[in-house]
C-alpha cells in the first residue's frame, strides 16, 4: 500500500498528504503529532493537537510559522518562540486545540535569507526594509494548505490564536471558518521592540503596548 496515496486529502480540500501520527509527551502534557507532506513542494507541516472535540465545536487554534532561531534557539530578536510556548498553554489550559507547525521560515524565504536579512537589521533596516532589499515581499506565507489539515483533523470551526488580522482574512478567503481571533501577546522585551512596532505599524499586528519606530 502507498500510504501518501491511500491517506492523501483530496479536493474540494487543498491537496496535503497525512503521513503519520504518533504521541508527543511536552512540558503542558501529551499531545498528538501529526505529520503531512504538500505534493507540490515536498516541504512537510506538523499538526499538534490535545484533547478531543466534536464536529460542531469551535477549536482553539495556533498556525505557528517555523522560526529556527526564536523556537529552539532561544533568539530575542522576534516573539515567536514566547508565542508557541503561550500557545501550548492556553490550548492545554483549555483542554482542547491544534497547532499547525508550517515550514514557513522567515516569513517564507527562508532560513538563509533569514540571515541575509538579519545582516541588513543589523545595518538599520527593518523587518519589511530587509525582506523588499532582497526580493522579497514583506510576507511570503501561504495558508491553502491549511484547509485540507484542518479537514482531516475534523476541524471546521476555529478560533485563532493571532495578533495579525490579514492572516485571518487569508484564512477565510481559502475557506476556513474563523469564527474569533484570540490575541496572543507574549514575548516583549528591549531586542524586539522595534520588530514588534513595525509588525504593528506596517503589517497591521493588533499589539497593544508598542514603542515607536
Amino acid at each position: 500500500m502507498n500510504l501518501r496515496q491511500e491517506l492523501s486529502i483530496t479536493p474540494p480540500y487543498n491537496l496535503i498528504h497525512f503521513i503519520e501520527s504518533a504521541n508527543l509527551p511536552t512540558d503542558w502534557g501529551i499531545f498528538n503529532m501529526h505529520g503531512f507532506e504538500d505534493p507540490d513542494t515536498g516541504v512537510e507541516h506538523v499538526a499538534l493537537t490535545f484533547g478531543h472535540w466534536k464536529e460542531e465545536e469551535s477549536v482553539l487554534i495556533r498556525l505557528h510559522s517555523e522560526c529556527l532561531t526564536g523556537d529552539a534557539l532561544f533568539s530575542k530578536r522576534c516573539d515567536c518562540g514566547s508565542q508557541l510556548r503561550r500557545a501550548f498553554q492556553n490550548i492545554a489550559q483549555a483542554g482542547t486545540g491544534a497547532i499547525l507547525y508550517l515550514r514557513q521560515e522567515g516569513r517564507g524565504i527562508g532560513l538563509l535569507n533569514k540571515i541575509r536579512a538579519y545582516h541588513l537589521q543589523d545595518q538599520g533596516a527593518d523587518t519589511v526594509e530587509a525582506n523588499e532589499a532582497l526580493g522579497f515581499a514583506a510576507d511570503l506565507r501561504q495558508y491553502d494548505f491549511c484547509r485540507g489539515i484542518l479537514h482531516y483533523l475534523n476541524i471546521n470551526k476555529v478560533k485563532l490564536m493571532t495578533n495579525n488580522p490579514r492572516k485571518v482574512k487569508a484564512l477565510r478567503e481559502v475557506g476556513i471558518n474563523v469564527v474569533e481571533r484570540v490575541a496572543i501577546q507574549e514575548g516583549q522585551n528591549v531586542f524586539n521592540e522595534r520588530y514588534l512596532s513595525v509588525k504593528a505599524t506596517k503589517l497591521g499586528h493588533m499589539l497593544d503596548v508598542i514603542s515607536p519606530v
